[in-house]
């Protein structure tokens, strides 16, 4: 796409999984000219793909991170900086989904969710603010769900997460538009990664039915859009929550 991202340094969230929208958008990322640190919970799968980065002519680390820890958080983002230079972009892409109905899902299912889904994002973006408002440039894309707009039977800790991470967003993109910062959430709608394939066949058959476009999306799909909000092409796009659905939302309403 040309965005113009070399000399960027892009900090990526659940980049491990091969068919993962997190390791898709490293992998554009890189391709589009940023150097790439890959952050996960896997680490031998997240150096695969800074390998894979380098692979490209572009820098990368892989870096283990469990970012329901504060401490590891800054503790990661401090060895990224150290290792690539100061972070222009970060994406949060890694979160985790627990289902059980409202009144049976145990309360520690609850707890982790949020804890990797919504309070990890934010302690990212917390890190990463303070030099992004010395640098007066900063794009911070995080990857919601179609579930924290819709809701969904049985996902309550993971909808609930989702859909405060676009607040999350968007309070970043006030507190940061003075200084150059943009942010914004992505809410795919169903794609077809490892846990959409985790799902029973019939499960999975009837959710894309409700897809206008009649099938799942590509890790792709998203990789795409998360480029060009992380590029100058985006400069005045801030606060968005955009989805990348088929049009699913269209056959709810």
């Amino acid at each position: 796409m040309d965005l113009g991202l070399e000399g960027k340094v892009a900090l990526v969230t659940g980049a491990a999984r091969p068919r993962g929208i997190g390791r898709a958008i490293a992998l554009t990322l890189a391709s589009e000219g940023a150097d790439v640190a890959c952050v996960d919970l896997r680490v031998e799968e997240a150096e695969s793909a800074a390998e894979e980065i380098r692979g490209l002519g572009r820098r990368s680390i892989a870096v283990q991170v469990d970012q329901s820890d504060y401490s590891q958080v800054r503790e990661g983002a401090a060895k990224v900086s150290e290792g690539l230079g100061p972070i222009d972009i970060l994406v949060n892409s890694a979160g985790v989904n627990t289902v059980g109905l409202l009144n049976k899902a145990e309360v520690s299912a609850w707890d982790k969710t949020v804890d990797i889904d919504l309070s990890g994002p934010y302690y990212w973006t917390r890190e990463v603010f303070g030099s992004m408002i010395k640098k007066r440039w900063g794009r911070i894309v995080t990857i919601a769900s179609i579930a924290g707009v819709l809701g969904g039977a049985g996902q309550a800790s993971y909808a609930a997460s989702k859909g405060g991470l676009v607040s999350l967003m968007k309070t970043a993109a006030l507190e940061g538009a003075r200084y150059g910062i943009t942010a914004n959430a992505i809410s795919p709608g169903i794609v077809d990664t490892d846990m959409f394939s985790d799902i029973r066949e019939d499960m999975r058959e009837r959710i894309t039915k409700r897809v206008a476009m009649g099938r799942p999306g590509e890790a792709q799909d998203v990789a795409d859009l998360a480029a060009f909000l992380a590029s100058d092409r985006a400069d005045y796009i801030s606060g968005e929550n955009i989805l990348v659905d088929g049009g699913l939302q269209l056959f709810v309403l």
